[in-house]
């Protein structure tokens, strides 16, 4: 209770609170300096001095974007800024059609030591099929870049902001402390790669909360160093479902603790809720994980924590994972799956998961019966538990 309560409370104090304008808020609008809504004018410079005058505002700011279409290239915005800026989005924000255009520098839009902002509205096209098919030819294609990045940014807001077509991650959240995604619309197909819908890590204190993601990958991850994340009501599919981890990338890094998942649907999903750890050495950790009050449809693994995630077979067949997974809990989890093996935990032989327990489980498999696979697992059930538990 108190820990929901505490995010209500942040979730209420961002939008209610911090985003409040004063009377003296003064707006930007990007037409006055430059930016053309045609869909082929660079507007990339006319963005970036419209955001230099609100950043350097010793009053609240508005930056607004009417409606149009917005080329843009590669752009960061940076701070601190001097005061609170609100970042108003009527129109519509495109990526050049030549996916080369978007370079190798890691992000198209990224905004950088910025604290007390809010992103209300707005589409984002990333225009990333050309580069998916790069990639899927065998092609030499440059790295990719991720649509939105936010890094070392504090107290941020971002509601009703639709995401399209991005060539990696469509949202990246890094080293970022008390940010908020409400109402959030992601969309790439199912076969495009590593469009991951949210990846958070190494960040504390961020809620997302109401979307729709349908994606090739996650529709949300949560990587190393992510503390107090609350995850709710999202609805997901096609996709990957919504994982912790990869984790054990590196041996040395932070671990997760403290995660929230609840309320969401997960619709034809590889995987409903998920732990995944590199099988091998890592001094991280994974615990106090609650997955609570899920529906899934026809997903492939709906409950599954693998410790023997190896992709391609690289770097760490034979290996056993050093991450340490403790105290994760699922609980009223319900519907069908596309797999008999309807909960799966495949923990590591050197550092068995402990305290996993399950509670009010009923899940179906859709060809005949249901059951459950349990290795290297310690834990226990309570509840109804359909299939009956392994642990």
């Amino acid at each position: 209770m108190l820990k929901l309560l505490s995010f209500n409370l942040l979730f209420v104090f961002c939008f209610t609170g911090l985003f409040t304008l004063s009377d003296a808020a003064l707006t930007y609008n990007v037409l006055s300096y430059g930016a053309r809504g045609d869909g082929n004018t660079d507007s990339t410079q006319a963005f970036l001095r419209a955001w230099s005058s609100a950043c350097s505002s010793r009053s609240s700011a508005i930056v607004y974007v009417p409606w149009g279409t917005f080329l843009i290239k590669p752009i960061a915005f940076n701070g601190p800024c001097k005061s609170q800026i609100v970042f108003r989005i009527a129109g519509k924000i495109v990526a050049p059609w030549d996916y080369r255009t978007l370079g190798s520098a890691g992000y198209w839009i990224l905004f950088y030591k910025v604290n007390n902002l809010h992103i209300s509205g707005g589409t984002f096209d990333a225009r990333g099929s050309a580069f998916w098919y790069c990639r899927q030819s065998g092609e030499s294609c440059p790295p990719g870049v991720m649509s939105i990045s936010f890094t070392v940014c504090n107290n941020v807001a971002v509601s009703g902001l639709t995401s399209l077509n991005s060539q990696l991650f469509h949202i990246a959240v890094d080293q970022c402390n008390n940010i908020i995604f409400h109402n959030t619309k992601i969309n790439a197909p199912s076969w495009s790669l590593n469009t991951d819908g949210i990846h958070v890590q190494s960040s504390t204190f961020v809620t997302i909360f109401r979307g729709n993601i349908q994606t090739g990958d996650d529709c949300i991850s949560i990587g190393p160093g992510s503390k107090h994340i609350w995850v709710e009501r999202i609805a997901c599919g096609p996709g990957h479902g919504i994982s912790v981890g990869s984790l054990a990338e590196s041996t040395n890094e932070d671990g997760v603790q403290n995660i929230t998942v609840t309320g969401c649907i997960l619709t034809g999903t590889e995987n409903g809720v998920r732990i995944k750890t590199w099988a091998r050495s890592s001094n991280g950790f994974a615990r106090n994980i609650n997955f609570r009050n899920i529906i899934v449809k026809n997903v492939y693994n709906p409950i599954i924590i693998d410790q023997n995630y190896c992709p391609s077979n690289k770097n760490c067949p034979n290996q056993s994972s050093g991450v340490k997974i403790r105290e994760v809990k699922f609980s009223n989890i319900r519907g069908t799956s596309a797999s008999q093996v309807v909960m799966n935990f495949v923990c590591s032989p050197s550092n068995p998961c402990q305290g996993i327990h399950v509670q009010d489980i009923r899940l179906s498999y859709v060809n005949g019966y249901a059951k459950s696979y349990c290795k290297n697992a310690v834990g226990s059930h309570s509840g109804v538990v359909v299939p009956y538990s392994c642990l």
